[in-house]
């Protein structure tokens, strides 16, 4: 298997582990300017590539002259190939921007992989650490109908951050590491192109609902809609309680008891959820 030479072990070692064939290996550095000069970008999209991106890389290009997997088009999409993009970040604030403008300036479907590292506090030997991050983005495009050499993002899915470092058994931890061993390419399906990038967006999802209950439960067929149904109810009912702890500290007292009551209930509402996911 081809090293990619990137100076980051942790990262390198969950390269390995998707066993992704060295005819796929591309390795080019993309350079900012170039998001900059081809991209639709507005004010927010700019600052975020100049301040909170360090480095973009194509680490591989899948296409049926690189790997046995066959293209699939139709009259919304073209999966001729996919590509894998890894972007290193100073901060995670930006991240689903700089995500978005990355997938309009790509016309082809795409993995990325955002990788992080955090400075620790300083360590017992008076030492600073770093904390290794990793999130997996992918995003469903459409061919914009009005302009065909536009793509038109219909749905974004990033993964929870995953700590590269963790040494933990916890449930999350466990999780991560069921995530992580699903995504080989042996276990993906290879018929088309759409199938294959379709099977890594619901092995997001399943990590996104195992980011909640602790458990990676991967599904298919009809039940890949009704989670992620579940799991957008969940988000919803977390931002009403957001909004209702807002508002009692504007409120009267009486109100107050009557705006805790219905968080306690939508709290419940969340543990049942939280449950079949």
């Amino acid at each position: 298997m081809t090293e990619l030479g990137l100076g980051l072990p942790q990262f390198e070692a969950f390269l390995r582990s998707l066993h992704v064939p060295d005819s796929c290996v591309l390795n080019k550095t993309l350079f900012k300017k170039m998001f900059q000069q081809h991209a639709d970008l507005d004010a927010r999209d700019k600052k975020a590539l100049k301040d909170d991106v360090q480095k973009i890389r194509w680490l591989y290009t899948l296409k049926s002259s690189t790997i046995n997997i066959a293209p699939y088009s139709d009259d919304f999409r073209d999966y001729g190939e996919i590509a894998f993009l890894q972007v290193e970040l100073s901060n995670t604030k930006s991240a689903e921007c700089i995500v978005q403008l990355i997938n309009r300036a790509i016309p082809y479907p795409l993995v990325t992989f955002l990788y992080l590292e955090e400075t620790k506090d300083v360590n017992e030997t008076g030492e600073s650490d770093t904390n290794k991050q990793l999130a997996i983005c992918l995003a469903d495009k459409r061919i914009n109908k009005a302009d065909k050499e536009k793509w038109v993002i219909e749905k974004l899915q990033c993964s929870p951050w995953i700590d590269l470092d963790s040494k933990s058994r916890t449930s999350k931890s466990l999780a991560a590491e069921a995530f992580f061993n699903s995504l080989a390419f042996k276990d993906l399906p290879h018929s088309n192109f759409w199938f294959f990038y379709q099977a890594l967006m619901a092995r997001v999802q399943a990590m996104q609902c195992a980011d909640i209950s602790g458990r990676f439960h991967l599904v298919s067929g009809e039940a890949i809609e009704q989670q992620r149904q579940q799991f957008q109810h969940y988000r919803r009912i977390e931002q009403n309680i957001k909004k209702l702890r807002a508002q009692i500290r504007q409120a009267e007292f009486n109100h107050q008891v009557v705006l805790n009551t219905q968080i306690k209930q939508q709290e419940k509402q969340l543990k049942q959820i939280a449950e079949h996911l």
